[in-house]
């Protein structure tokens, strides 16, 4: 996958850069690698569809647990080395998968997997935001999702593929985290630490606690990952059972059908940047929410294939905005020297999100259908877009770069002010 550069970005950073996109897409590979598969293992180990779907999940709980305690190791150590550690972790239990040979082993391998899942999603972030500033920091955070998107397609696709010759053999795909640990390892600056030393505008030293009482605003961010992740794997959970309801259930197809959410995102990931110099977080926030809301009426109410796609589509719009805005937003709130922690804090609302979809929607499919499921979930897709139009977002105000010179708010230009709302 070809990496996006600018002169605008140091050449130092070119080879980091690189590597942390394709690090990214490892976030999604999590869950894009079983997804295809997950009716074959469903058939194959004789559980229900509840069970299935922890099998998607249950990286999720140990990852949202986790998260906290990465977070507090990458504000000490800085991003290198936990990282690195991380994706060696992540390619040895998530390979493991494979050699299941029964319902308890899996599930026990996936929680494994999710301790290492999540130094790897915050070591990615807080890298990110460490390397790269006001509209660089856009840019990068665009071409983050369309890479974590792209990473999807490409994975789902492999999974698909491989799931033709025996669902085992999929797991072996996520081995590909060893020479990326390698790749990350070597190319990411040492030096790269949440923090540069003493900052008098911090805020206070502590834990989440301290932080979330710091910034209670956070809270709004992070139940807007919570939500969206929980809403992206209603899709990845439910999506395989309803299309096997229409005839659909040859692993490839299944993977083709429902990368319709990954074709959005990678669009709006590549224009981020200019919309977000022109909109503002309100405005970019209510489309999303408008998206969600359409792409889960359409799936919720139609038995046609090309009309689903239509609503992946949609919502792979919404997801496309969601995730840089929630990000950038987050760090804005946030000391410099705690940004780990904030960034674990997001790792556990994205992975709570996603371990709670087969908790709550399970139940609503199984006793009624999953186009009931799928209204629910427009019905909470309304209900955010009730909030977003009452709340009011606030711009962010000038930062100072590693050059020590003002940028204007972050995705404008210096003499520009931001359009709040």
């Amino acid at each position: 996958m070809s990496t996006p550069t600018t002169a605008r970005i140091p050449i130092p950073h070119r080879a980091a850069l690189t590597a942390l996109l394709l690090t990214s897409t490892l976030t999604v590979m999590a869950g894009a690698i079983v997804s295809p598969v997950l009716e074959v293992i469903r058939g194959d180990l004789g559980i229900s569809g509840t069970e299935a779907g922890f099998i998607l999940t249950a990286h999720s709980l140990t990852l949202a647990l986790a998260s906290p305690v990465a977070g507090r190791l990458i504000d000490r150590y800085g991003v290198r080395t936990p990282l690195t550690a991380g994706l060696l972790l992540y390619g040895v239990t998530g390979s493991a998968g494979g050699l299941a040979d029964s319902y308890l082993v899996l599930i026990a391998t996936r929680v494994f997997f999710g301790f290492a899942a999540a130094f790897v999603f915050s070591g990615t972030t807080v890298a990110l935001l460490a390397l790269y500033h006001g509209r660089d920091r856009d840019k990068v955070m665009g071409w983050r999702s369309s890479a974590m998107s792209v990473g999807g397609i490409v994975w789902s696709l492999l999974a698909g593929a491989l799931g033709g010759l025996g669902w085992h053999i999929t797991f072996a795909i996520y081995a590909v985290a060893i020479p990326l640990a390698v790749a990350t390892g070597t190319a990411l600056p040492a030096s790269t630490r949440t923090g540069t030393g003493k900052d008098e505008n911090a805020g206070p030293r502590g834990g989440s606690l301290t932080l979330l009482r710091h910034s209670p605003a956070l809270l709004g961010f992070y139940l807007l990952l919570v939500i969206d992740f929980f809403l992206a794997y209603a899709l990845a959970i439910f999506m395989p059972t309803r299309l096997a309801e229409v005839g659909i259930e040859e692993p490839f197809m299944v993977a083709v059908i429902t990368l319709g959410t990954a074709l959005g995102t990678p669009a709006i990931g590549l224009v981020y940047a200019p919309l977000r110099a022109r909109l503002s977080y309100s405005f970019l926030l209510r489309a999303m929410a408008v998206l969600w809301l359409a792409g889960f009426a359409l799936l919720g109410t139609t038995d046609e294939p090309l009309l689903m796609v239509v609503g992946l589509v949609l919502y792979g719009l919404g997801g496309g905005i969601v995730f840089p805005v929630a990000t950038v937003l987050i760090n804005e709130h946030t000391p410099t020297e705690l940004r780990g922690r904030s960034v674990a804090l997001s790792g556990t609302a994205i992975f709570a999100g996603q371990f709670a979809a087969p908790l709550v929607l399970g139940p609503v499919v199984d006793a009624t259908t999953t186009k009931a499921g799928y209204l629910g979930a427009a019905a909470v897709s309304a209900l955010v877009l009730l909030a977003l139009l009452i709340a009011r977002v606030r711009e962010p105000g000038p930062e100072q770069t590693a050059e020590g010179t003002a940028r204007g708010p972050r995705g404008s230009d210096p003499d520009r002010q931001g359009a709040g709302t």
